[in-house]
């Protein structure tokens, strides 16, 4: 029997996806929402986590914007409530995935992030997840840390391939950021790689998971508009001071996946195709 698999933050957009691929692979899921299981609690994940099952926690404090001035919450969730669950699944002797984010970086280099780059993040949403990182494998070890980059499904939801796609099916031009360059993860292929870790044996503590290649946000939405029939010359490429926020984004995130395939993880295909494959039958 396959293990027994628990999602933490079910609610959102990887765990409903996680949820229900798992399930499609014959595992027992336990699909936790944050209202569920609040891993800001101390105790919460102790009432849930069983020895031999794995954890792969996808909650998380993800509003990178409004985390400037929510720091404090951003850091309950992102690492004390994260250390939490690593502590959890250490008492029970369960396995844990914990979900990371290219957010960890600085942006300074010009070419995809390797595993052991020095880190160096912008922004406290960024900072959280990092501290993340830290308290979970102070924790815990042997848990696999997955960082991801830029994930969307691109179906009715809020995410940027989403919101091309609604933008894409009007007349007006749009303005995106061309300053921006990192590797827009399809939902679905990173969940894929998130249980063949679940069922594997991968050694290495720090994995990449996102689609291969680097591509600037303005060259994504115009790939959208494309691969759905629009006009691509609508789309104009504007600098981030055009559009501030409140939080500063790593100009250059893109993941390496060259050490995970090392350590044994199937690599994940190249943006292009899996935006074509996300954008294929939404109506």
């Amino acid at each position: 029997m396959a293990n027994r698999i628990v999602i933490t933050g079910a609610g959102g957009l990887v765990g409903r996806v996680l949820a229900d691929q798992a399930a499609r692979r014959h595992h027992e899921v336990l699909a936790l929402t944050s209202a569920e299981c609040d891993i800001t609690d101390p105790t919460a994940a102790e009432r849930f986590v069983s020895a031999d099952d794995v954890v792969i926690n996808c909650a998380a404090y993800t509003k990178v914007d409004a985390a400037e001035t929510d720091a404090e919450r951003a850091h309950a969730v992102n690492a004390v409530g994260a250390e939490y669950v690593a502590h959890a699944c250490a008492r029970a002797g369960a396995e844990l995935i914990h979900l990371s984010t290219d957010y960890v970086f600085s942006g300074a280099k010009r070419e995809p992030y390797e595993i052991d780059d020095e880190t160096g993040p912008l922004s406290v949403y960024g900072r959280t997840k990092l501290a993340g990182e830290f308290a979970v494998l102070s924790a815990m070890p042997d848990a696999h840390i997955v960082r991801t980059a830029w994930i969307y499904q691109g179906g009715d939801g809020p995410d940027f391939v989403a919101t091309m796609r609604r933008l894409a099916a009007g007349d007006e031009p749009v303005e995106v950021v061309a300053d921006q360059i990192g590797s827009p993860t399809y939902v679905d292929d990173l969940v894929a790689a998130l249980l063949e870790i679940a069922e594997g044996d991968i050694r290495e503590p720090v994995l990449h998971a996102a689609n291969a290649g680097a591509v600037s946000r303005y060259e994504l939405a115009r790939a959208v508009f494309e691969l759905v029939g629009a006009d691509p010359q609508r789309v104009r490429p504007v600098g981030s001071d055009r559009h501030p926020r409140p939080a500063p984004r790593p100009p250059y995130s893109a993941l390496s996946g060259r050490l995970s395939a090392e350590a044994g993880l199937t690599p994940l295909r190249g943006w292009r195709d899996a935006l074509a494959s996300a954008l294929q039958g939404v109506e």
